[in-house]
């Protein structure tokens, strides 16, 4: 069971991130069709971060409220309706498109979390969790090999429209385990009543508190590195455009390569704080070698590099999962788990402003790379108090974060 409810998440979460990223693979047709620039298309990335932040808030409740697999349902439809509204070439629509797959794209990991606590051994989680994440970057990779193709070969409306038959196919497939899945759902949980319960649990609770803090910090910091390396190695060290594309292949592959190892290694050492915080050290190290590159070092060695750094800057999310399912109580995992991607949405959001304006006053890339380090060094003091707030929690702090008028634990886990 546990590797048929692991399929079933990674797709689904593969499937989100591959309509949040179709538009900006084929940006430059879409822009013509809109009347816009290619940069313009850009902008749908925040819409589709600032829609899952809407439903992060909500994520638990409704998980309880409707189950975890027919809250799967609903993202796929959300996200196969998102792609039907992209279709259609008129720009409010398109951006109320982009809000919509965002809103999908919310739910799907505080139902994802729900089903793999049930379904997965504690001591393999960090695996599970990495491997499920891996589903971000690999829709990714479909979306840059597909969108384009499609583009040309039927037009970008009808590969939009074929996103929307996958995400209804996805529906049917996953009635198939809903009653099995959906067992302990609790159709009395009011899911609107309170939008805030779950960054309630992340905020009352410190060790929580810190860790999505943290997911704030490595959010931005991914972002920046997944957004700037082209600009880094054309504008700062010379690289050709060819040259810095496949560089970026390489970056994207080694970042699924280290959600894998990651969360492999959390599992072996028994201690997901400390893996987070080797990740923090490494990625802090790593930034700051970047920093010095300069064009007279050689492509290969710059280029390895940056893939090593993406082991680690791109690899956390897994490792950060499954530790939320650790500290979180066991009745409110699918809140903690909203609350906390509250936070990591959230760095989303910031990290490229802030990166641009950065930019703007340093003039390169490198030295905005140093600032990166200085985040991920932020991160492992964030670390070091989630670890002491483990240790010295009160009772009274776990009773608060453990409490929950709608639910216990006895319905909502085995």
């Amino acid at each position: 069971m546990t590797v048929i409810v692991l399929l079933a998440t990674t797709l689904v979460l593969a499937f989100s991130s591959l309509v949040a990223l179709f538009p900006a693979a084929i940006a430059p047709a879409l822009a013509t069709s809109l009347g816009v620039s290619s940069a313009t298309v850009g902008f749908q990335i925040s819409l589709v971060f600032a829609g899952a932040m809407l439903t992060s808030l909500v994520g638990g409740p409704l998980t309880r409220r409707l189950g975890p697999c027919r809250t799967s349902q609903l993202s796929l439809a959300l996200l196969g309706g998102a792609a039907a509204m992209l279709s259609i070439p008129s720009l409010p629509t398109f951006a109320l498109a982009s809000l919509t797959a965002g809103l999908g794209y919310g739910m799907t990991n505080p139902s994802a979390s729900l089903l793999l606590v049930r379904f997965t051994p504690v001591e393999r989680r960090g695996l599970i969790f990495s491997l499920k994440q891996s589903g971000v970057p690999l829709g990714g990779v479909i979306a840059g090999a597909s969108a384009p193709a499609l583009a040309l070969s039927v037009g970008w409306q009808a590969g939009l429209l074929l996103l929307t038959a996958i995400a209804l196919l996805g529906i049917l497939v996953l009635q198939w385990p809903r009653a099995h899945w959906d067992n302990q759902r609790d159709p009395s949980t009011p899911w609107l009543a309170s939008p805030f319960s779950g960054l309630s649990v992340v905020w009352h609770q410190r060790s929580l508190r810190y860790v999505a803090l943290l997911s704030l910090c490595f959010s931005a910091i991914q972002l920046s590195i997944s957004a700037f390396t082209v600009s880094l190695l054309v504008e700062d060290l010379s690289f050709g455009l060819m040259e810095a594309g496949f560089v970026m292949s390489g970056v994207q592959i080694c970042g699924v390569a280290g959600r894998v190892g990651w969360g492999w290694i959390g599992d072996r050492l028994g201690d997901r704080l400390t893996t987070l915080s080797i990740i923090a050290m490494t990625t802090a190290v790593g930034a700051l070698l970047v920093a010095s590159l300069t064009p007279a070092w050689p492509k290969p060695v710059v280029a390895g590099l940056l893939c090593l750094l993406s082991l680690s800057s791109l690899g956390w999310n897994g490792v950060f999962m499954a530790e939320i399912t650790h500290l979180a109580p066991l009745n409110r995992i699918a809140d903690a788990a909203g609350g906390c991607l509250v936070f990591t949405y959230g760095g989303v959001l910031l990290g490229l402003p802030v990166v641009t304006a950065l930019h703007g006053v340093f003039d390169r890339y490198t030295t905005v790379f140093l600032m990166l380090a200085g985040v991920s060094m932020i991160g492992l003091w964030l670390i070091r108090l989630a670890k002491r707030a483990c240790q010295t929690s009160s009772p009274a702090e776990v009773s608060t974060s453990t409490a929950s008028p709608v639910t216990s634990a006895s319905r909502d886990h085995q």
